[in-house]
């Protein structure tokens, strides 16, 4: 078993958790990394890595930030967990990699999508396409234990995410966050509405779909918003 486990994470325990993030965010963050809370959590991290199978890869951990700096960010999705699932979790909320079935929630996404925009949605559940517009698909929590959903939560993920959302409140404007569920939108009480668009609904799970999500037309009212910011539209479609 444990053979099974070194060989679906490669990464030696020394290279795992090594903060390697953009350094567009590390200017913002680095006061993160040096406080109590974060160097426990990297060592919990490391020793879950060295243990168990955890999601995503050691190299996605930071995947959200490596795609999205900090100066292009205009939109942000926050999510929960990364998917606990076999090769689910890529490091971004929502995301799959491009050859794996594409999950219920994001199935819901996608019809919102093609309702609200008038077009077909992609193919695939790979939403690279959409960090490197400018959208930080960022999950509270960043890792999981496999087939234990909320199994890294409450270890100081949360406090770490939140001042991610803090910062970008703080030091960014006119940025669109879409908050989906209850669990984003307590996480969103920090964001200064007066500066930036906030969009609240129902989260897109199959459980809570038809309570508020579908019908939201939250892709084309940011749209809509970026547009009058003289910022450009993102291409909500435009994966391949």
């Amino acid at each position: 078993m444990a053979g099974a486990q070194n060989k679906e994470n490669p990464c030696r325990t020394r290279k795992i958790m090594d903060v390697k993030i953009h350094e567009s965010w590390k200017r913002h963050l680095e006061s993160e990394f040096k406080k109590d809370y974060f160097k426990n959590l990297v060592l919990f991290v490391k020793k879950e890595y060295k243990e168990k199978r955890i999601y995503p890869p050691p190299k996605d951990i930071f995947k959200a930030f490596d795609l999205c700096d900090f100066k292009n960010v205009k939109v942000v999705i926050l999510g929960q967990d990364p998917y606990h699932g076999r090769a689910q979790a890529n490091g971004l909320a929502f995301s799959v990699g491009t050859s794996v079935a594409i999950p219920p929630s994001l199935q819901n996404i996608f019809k919102e999508i093609e309702k609200d925009m008038g077009t077909k949605a992609p193919q695939h559940g790979n939403l690279d396409y959409l960090a490197n517009q400018g959208i930080l698909l960022l999950n509270s929590t960043l890792t999981v234990v496999a087939d234990m959903a909320g199994s890294h939560q409450y270890k100081g993920w949360e406090e770490f995410t939140d001042a991610v959302v803090k910062v970008l409140s703080d030091k960014k404007e006119n940025l669109v966050f879409l908050l989906w569920g209850k669990y984003a939108q307590e996480k969103g009480k920090v964001i200064d509405e007066s500066k930036h668009l906030v969009l609240r609904a129902a989260h897109p799970s199959p459980f809570s779909a038809y309570n508020g999500f579908f019908g939201c037309k939250h892709f084309s009212k940011t749209n809509e918003y970026l547009r009058s910011r003289g910022k450009e539209e993102i291409k909500w479609v435009g994966g391949k």
